[in-house]
C-alpha cells in the first residue's frame, strides 16, 4: 500500500487476447496484490475454454475473486459487479493488500470509474414490440432511430447490436431521458480509491488479430466445440440467454442447432472476436486517465511495474 495510506486499486484492463491475464500473473508474483476478474464471460461455471479461464491449477496459486460464481442460466449486472467489486475492494484493503482488477469487460470497468446509474426494470413487453419491429425494419433501422434520439450513446454502440440498443430504447420510453444522460447522472460508486488504470494495447492492430484467430484455432483444438455441446445437452439453456451470447459461444450454438456449418461458425466467431476487441478498444480510448502500455512489447511486464510503483512504496 502506499505510504500516504490511501486506497488504491490497480486497473489492468485490454481488448480480447491482448495478454492481460499473463501480465496481472506476473504481477501478482511480484506484488502484494488480489485479483478481480472483470470479465462478464468468467463469472459463469462450466464455460472454461471459450471465455480463456485460467487453468484450475492457476487458479489454485493465483486465485481471481469472481470468477465461476453462477450458473450459465443466471445473469450477471454491471450493478452487481460493482456491488461485489465494492465489498471485495474493502475485504482486500483490510489485508494490507491491493485490488488488481483485469480484464476486458468495459462496461464493468466503466461503471466502477463513472458510478452505474439507476436504470429501469426490464419492461417485457416493451421488448417484445422492439423485436417485432426489428423483425421487419431490421436492428440497424432502429440503431438510426436511437442515433436521431441519442446520437452520444448511438456512436458506442454497433448497427447490429440488439441487446444494448433494445435497452436504449427501452429506457427512453420508460424515462423519457436518453440513457446517455441517465448514465451521467451517475456518481462515482468508490471515490475513496485512487486508481492507477492501465490500458493494454498492442501497437500493431494485425498482431492482435492474428493472437485472435490462433487463440481461437487452440481453443476448438482444445475441446471448445464439446463444452458448448455440453450446454446445449443441458437442455435448460437457450441461446438468448446472457451466457451463450459471448463471442464464440454464439457462433457454436448456432452450428448445433443446424444453422450453419462448423467451418462458419469458427469463421464468424474469429470475425465476432475481431469485431469485439475494436469495441473494447474504442471504450478504453474514452478513458482520458488510462495509462498505455503495449501488451505485446517486450518490456510490457516492466512498464506496467513503473505505472504501480507507486500503489506500493
Amino acid at each position: 500500500m502506499s505510504s500516504n495510506n490511501k486506497k488504491t486499486a490497480i486497473l489492468l484492463m485490454g481488448p480480447t487476447a491482448a495478454g492481460k491475464t499473463d501480465l496481472a500473473i506476473e504481477l501478482a508474483k511480484r506484488y502484494p496484490v488480489e485479483l478481480i476478474s472483470v470479465d462478464s464471460a468468467l463469472v459463469y461455471r462450466q464455460m472454461d475454454i471459450g471465455t480463456g479461464k485460467p487453468s484450475r491449477e492457476l487458479l489454485q496459486q493465483f486465485p481471481h475473486h469472481l470468477v465461476d460464481i453462477i450458473d450459465p442460466r443466471d445473469s450477471y449486472s454491471a450493478g452487481q459487479f460493482v456491488r461485489d467489486v465494492s465489498a471485495l475492494i474493502t475485504d482486500i484493503h483490510t489485508r494490507n493488500r491491493v485490488p488488481l482488477l483485469v480484464g476486458g469487460t468495459m462496461l464493468y470497468f466503466r461503471a466502477l470509474l463513472r458510478g452505474i446509474a439507476e436504470m429501469p426494470e426490464a419492461d417485457a413487453g416493451f421488448r417484445a414490440e422492439l423485436v417485432a419491429r426489428a423483425a421487419v425494419e431490421s436492428w440497424p433501422a432502429l440503431h438510426a432511430e436511437l442515433a436521431a434520439r441519442d446520437p452520444v450513446l448511438a456512436q458506442r454502440i454497433g448497427p447490429n447490436d440488439a441487446q444494448r440498443i433494445q435497452r436504449a430504447l427501452e429506457v427512453m420510453e420508460l424515462t423519457g431521458k436518453t440513457m446517455s444522460s441517465v448514465q451521467a447522472e451517475a456518481q462515482p460508486p468508490l471515490p475513496e480509491v485512487d486508481y492507477v488504470a492501465i490500458g493494454l494495447s498492442p501497437v500493431e492492430r494485425e498482431a492482435l488479430y492474428a493472437r485472435i484467430e490462433a487463440r481461437f484455432h487452440q481453443m476448438m483444438h482444445s475441446g471448445f466445440l464439446d463444452e458448448v455441446h455440453n450446454l446445449y445437452r443441458r437442455g435448460d439453456l437457450s441461446a438468448d440467454l446472457p451466457a451463450l451470447r459471448a463471442v464464440g459461444y454464439r457462433q457454436l450454438w448456432q452450428h448445433l442447432t443446424g444453422a450453419c456449418s462448423l467451418e462458419e461458425a469458427v469463421q464468424q466467431g474469429i470475425l465476432a472476436t475481431r469485431h469485439l476487441a475494436r469495441r473494447q478498444l474504442i471504450w478504453m480510448r474514452a478513458e482520458p486517465a488510462l495509462q498505455w502500455v503495449d501488451s505485446l512489447a517486450d518490456d510490457a511486464l516492466i512498464q506496467c511495474e513503473r505505472k504501480i510503483d507507486n500503489c506500493f512504496n
